[in-house]
């Protein structure tokens, strides 16, 4: 996989020259810049200017978003003390103001280009100071997060401004070859292609990094009114959260498309948009189960999305990137916190599916998924009827997946439940590795009302079966109360050595990022991928769920008749005819009991056909894959063995 190769030493070498400097005092810092009490040796130069040239990139362009907020700033010479003003980072420009109004009245009592200036930091102290050499800013952050945003969103500033600055040099020199009239379009229609990340390796801060979010009052985060396509929302799905006057509250706003989707020969879109269901009585349903596993209720296909639990499990690999870098990163602390970043990323694929359910495979069903581009491959498998088991199975040269997953649905009259048991497994051969996690629960408040909104909240902890060197400990939030913005999708986590000890804090929203600030460089660890146009019309749909269902003529004949791909009324329901998959997933669903009467006659209990029972190191049941499905497909490949026959 030498595009993976390519694409982590290009993730690593960026990491790498945002690491800290040994400090040096610039030309016009006086003695009276550091304490008494802070040696020199606690202050670092950020030396983020030269990341482009190491890269051998192309110039990134993106506008990282705009940060405001509080900070303490050290009173002009020859006074002292600190005083709080009103930062605005914009477009590689800080500003300040005595306050939030003064700066929306436009009063601006400084400003500064942030590119010119010497940024050097304190960790200690939570100190940042700018040295323009006629303009020097010293601030001071209330908390240990607040400066860690802070920094990271100064380095992508200072990288933009640079970058713009060369660009602007480049269409000068251009003009030098060119004529007047070709100099003039080049400099106006051909900028360089906005930020890329690799697919196979973490954003770095440059791709103006998730903020981390800390759970106390000092830290306001909300959207802007216009929120990216970055963050993974869409306009108006997250209401402002605006500091009232004199909070000193701290703002960061994504910019727009700063990751820019590869193309992958796959399709972008569905066949036909999502139905409207609210003719449905989803009310008389719902009241008539309370208490009830919904698991075991028929619903109108009206209802459903044109993916199934199989393939939501395989939805979890999206992001299986961070496996790859996991398995390529040496220190087991730092190590974790990808495995947990991984852990994270399979929740966001729910910000937008909050209207509609997937299908419940049916007994035998499988799902298969091979991602060249991603160098994994996946089989899936509904090994249990009651109670419904999916059980799936991905490897790959970085790294093994698999887990068998139970959901318990439960209606309470406002709220719906979804309650999942069973552990995730990955492997990491390179280091003998063997991790494990639970899941944590997902509840839909207000099911039956237009203010529906979805939350994750738990405990998660992760081990490492083949050594105690470390654990995590993540914590997803449950909101204060209804409505509150100051922690929604919040999640938090740490990194423990074996005395438990805190080794890497890392934490930020499970919509929006996952920033981790103890690392050699802080930066962004995840953050997910920009979800493709009129996605709300689409189910909420990512550009990987897309791909799913997706059924092209070289495929069809290499899969078993059981795959999910060849359901008849889940492909009815994707290409737009609600009416024909109702009534076909009613013969399905009554086929499927005959089958087990059947079976029951005969007294006979069904096998699965690519999964084994099995027992886990705590004693617990788990589905293995049997290490047949592949062998089968390639000799004598499906369409020459005997097979489940499940819909017609």
């Amino acid at each position: 996989m030498d595009s993976h190769g390519s694409s982590l030493n290009r993730s690593q070498s960026v990491a790498s020259g945002l690491e800290k400097t040994t400090w040096k005092p610039s030309h016009s810092r006086s003695s009276s810049t550091l304490s008494s009490r802070q040696s020199r040796q606690d202050w670092e130069v950020i030396d983020d200017l030269q990341v482009d040239m190491q890269t051998g990139g192309e110039h990134d362009m993106t506008i990282p978003g705009l940060c405001e907020g509080y900070l303490l700033k050290r009173r002009k010479w020859p006074l002292k003390g600190w005083h709080k003003r009103y930062f605005v980072l914009e477009a590689g420009i800080l500003r300040y103001s005595r306050n939030q109004q003064d700066v929306s009245r436009g009063r601006v009592q400084g400003s500064l280009d942030v590119s010119l200036a010497v940024m050097s930091i304190n960790k200690k102290s939570n100190r940042i100071d700018l040295d323009a050499g006629d303009i020097l800013y010293h601030m001071k952050a209330k908390s240990h997060e607040i400066f860690y945003i802070w920094v990271t969103k100064l380095q992508a500033h200072r990288l933009y401004k640079k970058n713009e600055a060369a660009t602007l040099h480049s269409g000068f020199l251009q003009t030098l070859s060119f004529s007047t009239a070709a100099g003039q379009a080049q400099r106006n229609g051909d900028l360089p292609a906005v930020g890329r990340h690799s697919s196979h390796g973490p954003p770095s801060v440059a791709d103006s990094a998730a903020e981390y979010f800390d759970a106390s009052d000092d830290v306001l985060c909300g959207s802007s009114s216009e929120v990216s396509d970055e963050s993974g929302l869409s306009d108006g799905s997250t209401p402002n959260s605006e500091p009232e006057e004199g909070h000193g509250g701290l703002h960061v706003h994504e910019s727009p498309n700063s990751v820019v989707a590869k193309s992958t020969g796959r399709r972008t879109t569905l066949p036909a948009t999502c139905p409207d269901n609210s003719h449905v009585g989803l009310m008389a349903i719902l009241y008539n189960n309370i208490g009830k596993d919904l698991a075991r209720v028929s619903m109108p296909a009206a209802l459903n999305e044109p993916v199934n639990l199989l393939q939501r499990l395989c939805e979890e690999l999206e992001y299986s990137e961070l496996l790859d870098t996991a398995s390529n990163t040496p220190d087991p602390y730092q190590r974790m916190v990808y495995i947990a970043a991984f852990a994270i990323s399979g929740y966001s694929t729910a910000m937008f599916r909050n209207r509609y359910k997937p299908f419940n495979p049916v007994l035998g069903e499988t799902y298969e998924c091979i991602r060249e581009d991603r160098g994994f491959r996946l089989i899936s498998e509904q090994v249990c009827h009651h109670p419904p088991i999916s059980a799936c199975h991905a490897e790959s040269e970085n790294y093994s997946f698999w887990q068998d997953q139970r959901w318990k649905n439960k209606f309470w009259g406002k709220s719906l439940e979804i309650l999942p048991t069973g552990m995730v497994n990955v492997t990491l051969p390179r280091y003998g590795d063997h991790y494990e996690w639970n899941k944590v629960v997902t509840c839909i408040h207000n099911v039956l009302s237009q203010q529906r909104y979805l939350e994750h909240y738990g405990e998660v902890t992760i081990r490492n079966l083949k050594s105690n060197v470390c654990t995590c400990k993540i914590t997803f939030v449950k909101s204060r109360y209804w409505g509150s913005e100051t922690n929604k999708n919040e999640v938090q986590g740490t990194v423990l050595d074996q005395s438990g000890s805190i080794i890497h804090r890392f934490g930020g929203l499970w919509h929006e990022g996952i920033f981790c600030d103890t690392l050699p460089t802080p930066k962004c660890v995840w953050k997910p991928n920009p979800q493709p146009k009129d996605h709300l019309v689409y189910y909420g749909f990512s550009t990987f769920a897309m791909e799913l269902n997706e059924l092209t003529p070289d495929l069809k004949p290499l899969l078993p008749p059981s795959d999910s791909r060849l359901r008849p009324d889940q492909r009815l329901l994707e290409d737009g005819k609600v009416e024909e998959s109702d009534m076909k997933k009613d013969e399905i669903e009554e086929f499927q009991r005959e089958r087990r009467k059947e079976l029951s006659k005969k007294g006979e209990e069904h096998i699965p056909r690519f999964f084994k029972k099995a027992k886990d190191a705590c004693g617990r049941d788990v589905w293995l894959t049997n290490e047949t499905y592949w062998k089968l497909r390639e000799n004598p490949g499906f369409a020459k063995t005997e097979n489940l026959i499940l819909w017609s």
